[in-house]
């Protein structure tokens, strides 16, 4: 089952005199990973390199930033697939110690840092979430109510029409029973439109 990051995690290697800071972290979209990664520039403004790879919502990024072609983001995130994870940024600053270290050891450098990093990382799984649609009759609209509450699902919003119709967010795993739930409570008066 994928895992996220509940917070972000560190570590650094000096390795023949290079100096790379990893940085492991929950993110959101590709959007916030290059905001974190211009705030890192910012913050070591003479590093050499600042590689990173992303995993998030279905989006995914490899950047080697000058590194030798496949040598630092494409490993990177290779150890963020090899961990499940989802909706992780890995970051690796480095500064060079004037010892070239060969594309194998920039390989080897980069994996160690964000390995080493996810070692403390505090990890949680992720649940899919299903949105379902459901239309009822305004006398079911109580109903549906408390059995929303009753399952630990959020209610997105509501609708008065002729029908009353609910948004509602729950795991995936809990969809299909509540579904027949509330068919079974329904009565045959219970429409489960798609958006």
């Amino acid at each position: 089952m994928p895992q996220t990051l509940a917070a972000p995690a560190h570590s650094e290697l000096v390795i023949k005199k290079s100096r790379f800071i990893g940085c492991v972290q929950p993110m959101a979209d590709r959007a916030s990973a290059q905001a974190a990664v211009d705030a890192l520039w910012k913050q070591h403004p003479g590093a050499a390199h600042i590689c990173w790879a992303l995993l998030a919502g279905g989006q995914s990024a490899a950047v080697d930033d000058g590194e030798p072609g496949g040598t630092a983001g494409r490993p990177m995130l290779d150890v963020l697939r090899h961990q499940d994870l989802e909706g992780v940024l890995a970051t690796v600053v480095r500064y060079f110690g004037g010892v070239m270290l060969g594309a194998g050891g920039l390989v080897r450098a980069y994996t160690d840092t964000v390995a080493q990093a996810l070692l403390t990382a505090p990890k949680v799984t992720l649940q899919r979430m299903a949105v379902l649609h459901c239309q009822v009759p305004y006398a079911l609209e109580g109903l549906l109510r408390r059995e929303i509450e009753a399952a630990g699902a959020e209610l997105l919003k509501v609708q008065h029409h002729s029908m009353v119709t609910l948004e509602l967010r729950l795991p995936e795993m809990q969809a299909t029973a509540f579904v027949e739930r509330i068919n079974n409570c329904g009565q045959g008066r219970v429409g489960w439109p798609r958006p």
